[in-house]
């Protein structure tokens, strides 16, 4: 098929709305404003985003305008735009103006973090066992460096199924366990101390969503419980915003906190918030990469966080000038509100029925980690002592051969995931989905699971359509 052939159903009018007009009823009448193949069944919207047509419009007229002048657009046009963006984006959130900067996504924030922090010999890093693995690899490339010093790092042991109550007294528990273990240190260095002779710090990398397996974490009472044992809270946000309502961060007052605007908030790829309070901001030295407003410690004018955020080497900058064009769409179609229930809706009964229909269960019976992601489980078997069945050679093969049936097969992409001995599916829901969109993924794992059951668990090779590689 030709560039041309693949674009030809997409018409004028679905690159513009009216938002004067009446906006679409949410299910498959929402999905004009995407730029979806036609038979495709998009059921993964939580990993790359989705970039509605209206906002792709005005990425592509902002482009233009910066190559019919690059050096206006660079040193004069941009910056209003980026401060526009900026300051919507803070009142989404309930942050103050300058506590914001763009950065290209949720991993690069979180370096940005850490990275900066001048770690001394003892300090405590602490993640958990969900923790995404980019993140979780950083963490530890800090604990592996060669040059002292350098922080431990610990984990949170989290086991899905569980309820909120569970992950609160997991987690507070693992606080006060390291406190006790390492009770000749003492961990008195707080963000907002910038000079203290001796101490350490003690660390806590906390998902507010967690990517896999998709369940919502109450990170406020984390944060709260951090606060009250003298633990920096750094959230991976990297699902929230756009999903979860009421986020409110002067209120909670984490010590940072970053989200990524292409995932849920319609922005376009290469777009990520991240927080950081003014209490704090003398500890983010530098961006990465250094920019060239970075200053040199003491200087009058501070961190010059802000600043050094607006430039740090010639990218495409669409992505944060155009999230107030998607936020404006998200708006028109009826706001956060109306959006995050519809998609929550949809997520809880969908899990329901596609579990229903696997003969499986959902991971969160109670609906309180339930945001926009249903997490089912796919009808394979579970393993009591790990390994017994799924060696680390036969998960790859099983996640290959997901890949190539629901690519070459099927037209969809349920994420996949092993946890806790078994199998599962992540849907996320959007305003183009309805129930018959979690039916068609029932039918999908019902067969491929066969597929897997009759072959690879029985030390057969499946049959592949496509490439595996």
């Amino acid at each position: 098929m030709s560039l041309v052939d693949a674009f030809s159903d997409i018409t004028a009018d679905r690159y513009a709305y009216d938002p004067n007009s009446s906006p679409p009823e949410f299910g498959k009448a929402a999905l004009k404003y995407w730029a979806f193949d036609k038979d495709y069944v998009n059921v993964n919207h939580g990993s790359y985003g989705s970039l509605p047509l209206p906002v792709k419009a005005e990425v592509d007229k902002l482009l233009l305008l910066a190559e019919r002048n690059p050096d206006k657009f660079h040193r004069v046009t941009y910056i209003p735009l980026l401060n526009k963006a900026r300051h919507e984006v803070a009142d989404l959130v309930g942050a103050e103006h300058d506590e914001i900067v763009f950065v290209p996504n949720t991993t690069h924030g979180i370096n940005t973090i850490v990275r900066n922090i001048e770690w001394r010999e003892g300090d405590i890093l602490l993640n958990n066992t969900i923790t995404y693995g980019a993140v979780e690899r950083t963490l530890q490339y800090l604990a592996d460096s060669s040059e002292q010093p350098r922080p431990e790092v610990h984990s949170v042991e989290y086991q899905f199924p569980m309820s909120n109550a569970d992950i609160i007294s997991a987690f507070h528990a693992k606080i006060r366990e390291l406190k006790q273990r390492y009770s000749d240190r003492q961990f008195n260095i707080l963000p907002e101390h910038k000079e203290i002779t001796g101490g350490n710090r003690f660390v806590a990398v906390i998902d507010s969503i967690s990517s896999m397996p998709g369940v919502f974490i109450p990170w406020k009472e984390l944060v709260r419980i951090c606060h009250e044992e003298g633990v920096w809270a750094i959230i991976d946000a990297a699902h929230s915003i756009g999903q979860e309502v009421g986020i409110k961060l002067g209120d909670v007052k984490p010590d940072f906190w970053v989200s990524n605007c292409h995932k849920w908030l319609y922005a376009k790829r290469g777009a990520a918030v991240l927080y950081a309070p003014r209490r704090n901001q003398h500890l983010i030295k530098s961006s990465i990469p250094t920019s060239h407003a970075y200053p040199s410690p003491g200087n009058a004018e501070g961190t010059q966080f802000v600043l050094q955020h607006e430039w740090t080497g010639t990218q495409d900058l669409t992505p944060y000038i155009t999230v107030p064009t998607a936020l404006a769409f998200r708006r028109w179609l009826g706001g956060e509100e109306k959006i995050n229930a519809y998609c929550s809706k949809l997520a809880i009964e969908g899990g329901k029925r596609l579990a229903e229909l696997l003969g499986t269960k959902v991971i969160d019976e109670s609906g309180e980690q339930t945001l926009s992601m249903a997490m089912v489980q796919i009808p394979l078997p579970v393993e009591d002592t790990p390994g017994s069945i799924y060696t680390q050679e036969v998960k790859v093969k099983i996640g290959k051969y997901f890949w190539d049936q629901f690519f070459n097969k099927w037209n969809t992409y349920p994420a996949f995931h092993f946890h806790n001995g078994a199998w599962w599916a992540r849907l996320s829901a959007q305003v183009w989905n309805d129930i018959s969109d979690f039916e068609y993924v029932a039918k999908v794992l019902n067969a491929v699971s066969v597929d897997v059951k009759d072959t690879i668990l029985v030390g057969k090779e499946p049959t592949f359509i496509g490439a595996t590689e």
